[in-house]
């Protein structure tokens, strides 16, 4: 049985999507496991040829190739995949990364059966995240905040999931939904967290799964519409999941990084401000349930911010 569909959003990284594509190719049982590698070119102006050419002489391996017109952005990007993917479990990696390890597509359906899984109800499962220039973990890719208590760890449950490679079970999709359509970009991953968690499964980490990251700003969103769209989509995360306050500390806090990473462009803080403001009458609260918000707090969730 096919257990894996593989989803790719891929914007101007040629080089790295073919480093990608061969890595698929030389895994383990790819054929056999594989329902399908869905690629999702987001309206790129880079020459993608020498791609096509790969998956054209790869039959072995059923890529499924497809050029956006739009720009869908991240969000958008995975759902155009999601939708259309059969497996049992959806994995997403980014463009730029890739598996460091040949079997990690056998690890991944054997990870999803163990015990530690299968016992916590796991629906998400996050990797290792490493970058492949220096072989050091990404911290920004890492599913908890306290970084140096839980680096070492070989599993534990996480409150949140990064999208530089996971994987999930298209029956969490299914229950939960897709990603939030008004996100550009960041902070997708938290708005669908909460929502997993809400039904009662749980994240779970392994470092056994391991991806390496060509992670470069080039073709990426800029610095200053990144850290602003970012700052408003975790403040609407915030607002729809928990208590008022955490909107409150979550805007506020955000305002801060914002700035300092902006270079204090004052303007834009402002304009900001005005969307923060402006999300109490626009999003609609779905308050977490008791059990999700015990659960955030037995993984020392961070919620302030």
């Amino acid at each position: 049985m096919k257990q894996l569909s593989i989803i790719i959003i891929t914007y101007n990284r040629p080089e790295d999507l073919g480093i990608l594509l061969r890595n698929i190719t030389e895994q383990q049982q790819a054929a056999e496991l594989l329902e399908e590698v869905i690629i999702i070119n987001n309206a790129s102006t880079a020459d993608y040829g020498p791609v096509e050419q790969f998956i054209a002489a790869h039959p072995e391996i059923p890529f499924r190739y497809q050029y956006s017109q739009e720009n869908l952005g991240v969000a958008r990007g995975r759902n155009a995949g999601i939708t259309q993917a059969k497996a049992p479990l959806l994995v997403t990696i980014d463009d730029d990364a890739w598996f460091r390890d040949k079997d990690a597509l056998v690890q991944i359906v054997a990870a999803f059966h163990a015990a530690y899984l299968t016992s916590n109800n796991t629906g998400i499962l996050c990797f290792k995240v490493l970058y492949a220039s220096t072989g050091q973990m990404q911290v920004n890719a890492f599913p908890h905040k306290q970084f140096e208590a839980y680096k070492d760890k070989a599993q534990f449950l996480a409150p949140y999931y990064i999208g530089c490679g996971h994987a999930i079970r298209k029956e969490v999709y299914d229950k939960a939904g897709l990603y939030p359509v008004d996100f550009f970009y960041g902070m997708e991953e938290y708005d669908l967290s909460y929502r997993v968690i809400n039904l009662g499964y749980s994240i779970a980490y392994t470092a056994d799964i391991v991806v390496l990251h060509n992670e470069s700003p080039l073709g990426r969103t800029p610095q200053m519409i990144k850290m602003k769209m970012l700052w408003i989509n975790k403040s609407k995360v915030a607002y729809r999941y928990l208590p008022f306050v955490y909107f409150i500390s979550t805007a506020a806090m955000w305002s801060l990084e914002f700035l300092q990473k902006s270079a204090w462009n004052w303007t834009e803080w402002f304009k900001g401000w005005i969307e923060i403001i402006r999300i109490p009458g626009k999003e609609k609260r779905q308050p977490l349930h008791a059990a999700a918000r015990k659960y955030l707090k037995a993984v020392k969730a961070r919620l302030w911010y």
